[in-house]
């Protein structure tokens, strides 16, 4: 039996004073035309902890530098071939970072966000998650119920469970 090859990646919910969520604008290139939006973050390098890779890619992807240990909220797996280039699926580690709003702007170049796919980058208001309803899609599809539920009841003691 062929072994699961999953991608495994530490992401952080960063919510600003007024209840904005920063997102990544991913336009994936398989199958072409499809966007999804996710929360920053990316790939554990090997010998990483999942803070240490968290703090790094918030320091390329946006410029945020974050201190202390932020409450690890979320854990998501997606076991599906093909979902993700190369892999069997993911693994994304969400953790909260609770935060004024910044102009974001890390340490890469458009060009290098270019090749990681990430086209933009947009603070947004829970309500226009709620009740998007344009062909971009949201990583977890559903991001509007869990981020609704964190928001109001604050970070769990345990990560909760998300599916795609």
């Amino acid at each position: 039996m062929a072994r699961v090859k999953l991608r495994h990646a530490a992401r952080a919910l960063i919510v600003d004073e007024d209840e904005r969520v920063l997102l990544c604008r991913f336009a994936i290139r398989e199958p072409p035309g499809t966007v999804v939006w996710a929360a920053p973050g990316g790939k554990i390098e090997p010998g990483e902890s999942l803070l240490e890779a968290l703090r790094r890619e918030l320091r390329e992807e946006v410029g945020l530098a974050v201190d202390g240990e932020p409450p690890h909220v979320w854990h998501q797996e997606v076991v599906a071939p093909g979902h993700a280039s190369r892999h069997d699926g993911v693994i994304n580690d969400f953790f909260l970072v609770r935060t004024t709003a910044f102009e974001p702007r890390g340490t890469l170049s458009a060009a290098e966000l270019a090749a990681e796919n990430v086209t933009e980058l947009r603070w947004w208001p829970l309500r226009e998650i709620a009740s998007y309803d344009g062909t971009d899609l949201f990583a977890p599809r559903d991001l509007a119920t869990p981020l609704t539920a964190l928001l109001a009841d604050g970070a769990p003691a345990e990560p909760i469970r998300l599916g795609l």
